[in-house]
């Protein structure tokens, strides 16, 4: 009978974990998810060969298994659960090796994040924060504070530890559909060397997001989920030792990148974006979202209409409102309005998924019928307005060419 493996979890619908099993094995991997009251019937059941555990069950789990590996043990989380052939259950904890590969990913610091001899923070007091204190300490830090919401050290007071060198963040807050939360600032914290946040979707969480900002070396939760998923499938199929692990991983971390991170173009208006979103859209099997169609849907009147009857302000509300929906979801094309650079915030929405790419046109191939600022204010007072936010919000700039096919081909070139 062929083996089944999965992840057990409260709520699952933001999980990368299938995709990323796709490439590490021939096994069916579900979705288990539990409610708690439900928890005890599942683990007795044993109804899989393995299982992924993430939040809330990642302690509670433990009571079921037969033995527990030293990691898990000494950390007291279990993330892996393999049964034997007795029926058994075995757990591990191979969340510490997949934080140790994330660190070492980490964009923007030559050898990723180093934690030894430094200070670390750990927000959060979970599951998750006992196996990232215990990798920490491991890689040498020079200690390791926990921050929570009650105790000694929490956010109240988190001032008295602006000295820390790398703050991670266990927490799910910022996690979807919570985008755009964060617990703290990091004004006063003057000798950050790094800053890894567990949650992988949205990609760039507003924590992230922040530590980007401040030009501090950053990584997301989705390699440590990549790296962790192939140890577990090793013990999901009994194979310790498997060739080309580091490899297997970074194609994997490149592979979902590829599949659930947005398209996002800007531009003049009468660039074309709605144009050749629509048909990138079609070229990559994706949906569009066009944000100026979903504005006037939602208000059910034109563009122009709002723009007369209600102001450029309330149309500006309506738009990030727009975007802010649209830019939490993943693998999508999205088509943004002209005027999408005129309000900073924006940015953060649509860095949170997407690469950003600025369709760029003469102004002289502009189309300027049914836009509204074109005609009041004018193209060349808007392309002075505008054109440098567009250079500088941009991932890829696009030479658009007059046919929108071989636009999309060029983007589909680059994204590649």
């Amino acid at each position: 009978m062929k083996k089944s493996f999965g992840l057990l979890g409260e709520k699952l619908g933001h999980s990368f974990s299938p995709e990323i099993h796709k490439h590490l094995g021939g096994y069916d991997y579900l979705l288990y998810e539990i409610k708690p009251g439900d928890l005890d019937a599942f683990m007795k059941e044993k109804r899989f060969g393995g299982i992924n555990v993430t939040i809330p069950y990642k302690q509670a789990v433990m009571p079921y298994c037969a033995s527990l590996s030293d990691e898990a043990r000494t950390i007291g989380s279990v993330n892996t659960i393999v049964k034997d052939k007795d029926g058994f259950l075995h757990g591990y904890n191979t969340d510490y090796y997949g934080f140790c590969v994330m660190l070492e990913s980490a964009d923007g610091a030559q050898g990723g994040i180093n934690p030894k001899d430094k200070k670390a923070l750990v927000l959060g007091d979970g599951g998750s924060a006992k196996t990232v204190r215990a990798a920490l300490s491991g890689l040498g830090a020079r200690e390791v504070i926990t921050i929570s919401r009650r105790g000694e050290n929490h956010y109240g007071n988190i001032d008295r530890h602006y000295d820390a060198q790398i703050i991670v963040n266990t927490t799910p807050v910022g996690m979807y559909p919570d985008n755009g939360n964060c617990l703290i600032s990091f004004d006063g914290f003057e000798n950050l060397t790094g800053a890894a946040d567990l949650i992988y979707n949205p990609m760039r969480t507003k924590f992230l997001l922040n530590a980007e900002r401040k030009k501090i070396p950053c990584v997301n939760g989705l390699t440590m989920l990549a790296a962790q998923a192939e140890m577990a499938s090793r013990l999901f199929l009994n194979e310790p030792e498997r060739g080309g692990s580091v490899s297997l991983i970074e194609k994997i971390v490149s592979a979902v990148i590829s599949k659930t991170r947005n398209i996002a173009l800007i531009g003049m208006p009468g660039c074309g974006k709605s144009t050749v979103g629509k048909i990138l859209a079609g070229e990559m099997n994706r949906p569009l979202a066009d944000i100026d169609s979903l504005i006037e849907a939602a208000a059910g009147k034109s563009i122009p209409r709002i723009f007369k009857e209600d102001g450029e302000d309330f149309f500006r509300g309506l738009e990030t409102q727009a975007l802010g929906g649209e830019t939490k979801k993943s693998g999508i094309v999205i088509a943004a309005g002209g005027g999408v650079v005129t309000r900073h915030e924006n940015l953060d929405l649509l860095r949170q998924n997407s690469v950003i790419l600025y369709l760029k046109r003469g102004l002289s191939g502009l189309v300027t019928e049914g836009r509204p600022l074109s005609g009041s204010v004018g193209i060349e007072t808007l392309a002075k307005q505008r054109l440098h936010l567009y250079e500088a919000w941009s991932d890829f700039v696009i030479e658009e060419e007059a046919d929108p096919d071989h636009t999309v081909k060029s983007i589909l070139k680059i994204i590649e």
